[in-house]
């Protein structure tokens, strides 16, 4: 009989556990930008088209329900600088950005103030559909007003900046 020649135990490819763990750093590494750089708003939700008209009474009625709910963190002008923006993980959106504004749907936005995501919770159990509906109103409004206001000082302010159609009548003095 031969004599039994030991077998060395096999040793863990390093490089191969090396790699394994830049990759899951990586993956993580990208999920977490990807979490806090943009909204994925299904198909369906950018498709959504908006059943109440940018009425003044529907501009007035999102007003009141975007000082009440978003005011602290977007900011009494829209602009992102609420009270508690600074203290968030991601900025709040300038709804004064015509130009940015523009890139989104209708459809984008009621999708967003329904379901949210951290750190802006959903609206869904909080407001009605039509509630929603008209917090996009006064939203689009803010971009309107600014867009005009930057057109009259001569300012770029984007080439899909419209002069205002809307405004809260709330924000107008009354008429005699």
């Amino acid at each position: 009989m031969s004599p039994s020649v030991p077998v060395p135990p096999k040793k863990p490819n390093r490089w191969a556990l090396f790699l394994l763990l830049v990759a899951i750093f990586g993956a993580g590494a990208v999920a977490i930008v990807f979490s806090v750089s943009g909204w994925i708003v299904s198909s369906p939700g950018k498709k959504l088209q908006n059943p109440v008209p940018p009425t003044e009474q529907a501009v007035d009625d999102g007003m009141f329900n975007y000082m009440k709910h978003c005011q602290s963190c977007h900011g009494q002008d829209g602009d992102g600088n609420g009270q508690r923006a600074e203290n968030l993980s991601i900025k709040p959106a300038d709804f004064t950005n015509a130009s940015l504004m523009s890139e989104h749907t209708d459809g984008e936005l009621y999708w967003q103030i329904t379901h949210g995501r951290p750190p802006m919770p959903g609206f869904e159990s909080k407001l009605t559909d039509q509630e929603r509906w008209e917090l996009v109103d006064y939203i689009r409004s803010l971009a309107k007003k600014t867009g005009a206001t930057n057109q009259a000082a001569g300012t770029p302010s984007g080439e899909h900046a419209k002069p205002a159609e809307v405004t809260p009548s709330k924000a107008t003095p009354a008429k005699n």
